[in-house]
């Protein structure tokens, strides 16, 4: 069978592998701490605890730019994995596009500092949690990408439905509150941030996309 003598893509350079590692570790840390800073702006509001979380989600995705440029650099100045080298930088690129989309959203509430009603709150709970979990199974595909390229698939099925989950929760919760009587201006200002949590969703399945396709490509 081809696909047994390519289940690792980085079979010789260990050290490189390493370093995708610990960039996929920086992706399911931040996806987590995204989640428990979301979660703690709904209880508690703009807090120090809030800021904080803030703050180590900045260091993470500053410590996965730093990790994504080294890898860059490796794979151009020591000509790794030619007939590969184009894939992975562009799932890398995909993959800090989250990170980035993760971090934004997050400025968003500490410098918007929208009111949302308590009414909404567990509405806001349930689609965090959808978008998180669509982060983790990309990370789980990414890692397949290069360890066990035949569980990408199950991965990506995993991504796809969370993100599906994603999608019905921030509809639900933009229904919600278009039909309440809150002013149009405040309306208009919590649709801003269930967008913006979606999209990690969105980011992660567009990821997930493009995995398939290299899977594709790697295997015939």
């Amino acid at each position: 069978m081809k696909l047994s003598k390519d289940i690792r893509l980085f079979r010789r350079t260990r050290a490189l592998e390493a370093e995708i590692d610990k960039f996929l570790d920086l992706m399911s840390e931040g996806g987590l701490l995204f989640k428990h800073s979301v979660i703690t702006y709904l209880d508690h509001g703009n807090s120090a605890e809030f800021e904080e979380k803030l703050h180590q989600v900045n260091e993470i995705e500053s410590s996965a730019d730093d990790l994504r440029r080294s890898i860059e650099n490796q794979l151009y100045a020591q000509t790794l994995i030619p007939d590969a080298r184009g894939d992975v930088l562009g799932l890398l690129e995909n993959l800090d596009n989250i990170t980035n989309q993760i971090e934004g959203t997050l400025w968003g509430f500490s410098i918007e500092n929208p009111d949302i009603p308590a009414v909404y709150k567990d509405d806001f709970r349930q689609l965090v949690e959808m978008v998180v979990e669509a982060v983790e199974a990309v990370v789980l595909s990414s890692r397949a990408f290069f360890r066990n390229i035949d569980a990408v698939g199950d991965h990506n099925h995993k991504v796809m439905f969370y993100e599906k989950e994603a999608d019905k929760a921030s509809t639900k919760l933009k229904r919600a509150i278009f039909g309440s009587d809150l002013e149009l201006a405040h309306k208009t200002h919590l649709r801003h941030f269930v967008e913006n949590l979606d999209n990690v969703a969105d980011w992660s399945e567009d990821v997930a996309d493009r995995l398939a396709i290299y899977v594709i490509k790697r295997t015939n």
